[in-house]
């Protein structure tokens, strides 16, 4: 996933573009409006409203005038008046700093859902090789057999699947399969993935990264 990260200040762009890398987003940075809305295509906008050369809120407009991009405001303004407007203008959130970084990973994940085209009810099965994976009725089959999971189970083969071969960081995991202040044992994402492994028949569909996460690897 490719942010646009629109922030004039290095002590507190620095560190989210550091932090988002470690959850697998690539991040590019505007300094300015100018720069943020001449920036090639993104698949989320965080934006404070704050910038040197026009407010944010006018950039906020104006993306919005010409793409559907999700568009998060990240500001120190707490005002409810400038929330108001903000969501008017067509953001899709608004963040007010200080922030848990926890906090502004999940709200991405969020908007980026939503923003999703819905899947209609024609949309069949995915195959991936011998694995057959239907999120419509939640169930997976492995050469024509059905394979019982627990709901976990299924959640994290299907957040895995959603992209084959990408490694999906042990945070993103824990967040969208679990829970967005997840602060239990991360051990748990390792007895899941152990037993996805046996029920499966074979601990190389899901591949481990080393200090990274985990990757779906299609047989």
């Amino acid at each position: 996933m490719h942010v646009l990260l629109v922030e004039d200040d290095d002590s507190i762009a620095e560190p989210l573009i550091s932090g988002l890398g470690r959850h697998g987003f690539q991040v590019s940075r505007a300094r300015t409006g100018t720069e943020a809305l001449a920036a090639a295509p993104h698949d989320v906008v965080l934006l404070d409203l704050g910038l040197p050369d026009m407010d944010g809120m006018d950039v906020c407009r104006r993306l919005r005038a010409t793409s559907t991009v999700p568009i998060i405001v990240v500001t120190a303004r707490s005002e409810e008046v400038d929330r108001v407007v903000g969501l008017e203008l067509g953001a899709d959130d608004y963040v007010v700093k200080p922030f848990g970084f926890r906090e502004l990973v999940a709200r991405i994940r969020a908007v980026t859902r939503r923003a999703r085209p819905a899947a209609g009810p024609a949309e069949g099965p995915q195959q991936l090789g011998p694995l057959e994976l239907d999120r419509r009725q939640r169930l997976v089959r492995l050469d024509g057999v059905e394979v019982a999971l627990t709901a976990k189970e299924f959640d994290l083969l299907a957040l895995l699947a959603e992209d084959p071969g990408a490694v999906f960081a042990r945070d993103r995991i824990l967040e969208e399969v679990w829970d967005p202040h997840w602060f239990g044992p991360t051990k748990t994402l390792d007895v899941h993935v152990a037993s996805l492994r046996k029920k499966l028949g074979d601990p190389g569909w899901i591949e481990t990264v080393r200090g990274v996460g985990f990757r779906l690897v299609v047989r």
